[in-house]
């Protein structure tokens, strides 16, 4: 069955319709809210050529999903569906060490009692991104968002709308364009919107692992020298009982070495830094190498033009911070669109485009400096950084108050977050 729950047609929404390229989680997140809010009187369409294979093209990832876009999942009535597929991150440890050595001290840790927030709730849930698309892409149906399984063949703006081609041939006019095609986005290119970035000498290897022993809930962070390798719990099943999945940053020359032997041979590397705290383990997705990158555009805006995701902002993974950027994006676009339209403006003006901007700017840039200087930090085996680094989290984790303000930090729930993100309507 086809992922289009509309046949392609001629369609001119004028000032009143809204079209998202790209069917990853915010720019669904965005098209499910603002169908929510409006019904009728705002025409959504999301269009992705991917959309064809459904959530099935995003197995084999998971996501830390922050307390606030989780709330935001609640006030949409989506929790309920991803919740049986996500995992309270209740315990977050972090040692400092390298591969070799026989024991990892834990200079850190975040979940212990002493900085809980007042609501006792987690701070984060690991959800596999196949249910979690899945039960986006049922709400969307339901909420009579029309997903298209093509491709933007070209996108015209002009004084009232932009007049988009899709490439099935279907015309839409809409009043704005969010691009939410990931970061090498043909929207934002043919907008002329520049892109500052860099990209890192590492890759980011991610696979889910069965382990013999329960997890509790608890996520590891060792930082080695070639980068942190991470180990974040998943819901129970498979052969051993018990899984969790892996973000492991290594250089990118010896990812060929390290990856390029036989499975018994994957599995053994992966054994070296996983450790024996969760017992026997065992392969059951991956491994898969990405390069990584940090990237910002210059502008999150054009005319009649919004960037979402990881077409406005791509950051290094050692936070588990982008998918949650990219949330916070989705709530803060569906504020700034709502209060125009019910204001009677169009919600594809340029002031529209500039709150939301401003809404993002800033904790977006924060966000991947303050990754890409931990990953400065900690990616090097330097025996002075390694001093002052540990140094550095032992005081923290003697801190119950600055614990809290990180946990608020990467929870969402801080003031000044959008309407979404603390779990009201709209």
């Amino acid at each position: 069955m086809s992922a289009t729950n509309r046949p392609p047609r001629d369609r001119r929404a004028g000032s009143r319709g809204l079209l998202v390229a790209g069917a990853g989680i915010p720019g669904l997140t965005l098209a499910v809210a603002l169908k929510q809010a409006h019904g009728p009187a705002l025409d959504v369409t999301v269009c992705d050529p991917g959309l064809e294979a459904g959530a099935a093209r995003h197995r084999g990832r998971a996501y830390a999903v922050a307390a606030g876009p989780r709330r935001m999942f609640e006030r949409l009535g989506l929790w309920s569906r991803i919740e049986p597929a996500a995992e309270p991150m209740r315990r977050l440890v972090i040692s400092d060490s390298r591969v070799g050595d026989p024991v990892r001290p834990v200079f850190l840790t975040f979940g212990d009692g002493t900085e809980a927030r007042d609501t006792g709730e987690p701070f984060a849930h690991m959800v596999e991104a196949e249910p979690m698309v899945a039960a986006l892409l049922d709400a969307a149906r339901e909420t009579g968002v029309r997903l298209a399984a093509a491709g933007v063949a070209a996108a015209v703006p002009g004084a009232r709308a932009t007049r988009v081609t899709l490439s099935d041939g279907s015309v839409e006019e809409v009043a704005l364009v969010v691009a939410a095609d990931g970061a090498r986005s043909a929207l934002r290119e043919a907008a002329g919107i520049g892109w500052v970035g860099w990209s890192y000498p590492q890759s980011g290897i991610v696979a889910t692992i069965q382990h013999a022993r329960d997890h509790e809930g608890r996520a590891f962070e060792h930082f080695l020298p070639s980068g942190p390798f991470a180990i974040l719990p998943l819901k129970a099943g498979g052969a051993l009982g018990h899984r969790s999945s892996i973000v492991w940053t290594e250089r990118s020359a010896d990812v060929p070495a390290l990856l390029g032997g036989d499975a018994a041979e994957t599995l053994a590397e992966i054994e070296r830094r996983f450790g024996a705290e969760l017992g026997r383990i065992a392969l059951e997705h991956g491994p898969s190498a990405h390069p990584l990158h940090l990237g910002l555009a210059r502008s999150f805006r054009a005319p009649r033009l919004a960037l979402l995701g990881d077409a406005a902002h791509v950051i290094h993974p050692l936070a588990g911070q982008g998918l949650n950027l990219g949330l916070a994006g989705a709530a803060a676009l569906a504020e700034a669109v709502t209060g125009a339209m019910r204001l009677g403006l169009d919600p594809g003006a340029d002031a529209v485009l500039r709150d939301y901007e401003q809404a993002r700017r800033f904790d977006t840039v924060a966000m991947a400096a303050a990754t890409d200087g931990l990953n400065r930090l900690f990616s090097n085996d330097s025996m002075a950084l390694r001093l002052t680094r540990d140094f550095g989290l032992g005081l923290v984790d003697r801190m119950p108050g600055l614990k809290r303000f990180f946990i608020g930090q990467a929870s969402a729930l801080r003031g000044g977050t959008p309407r979404l993100l603390r779990g009201e309507a709209l």
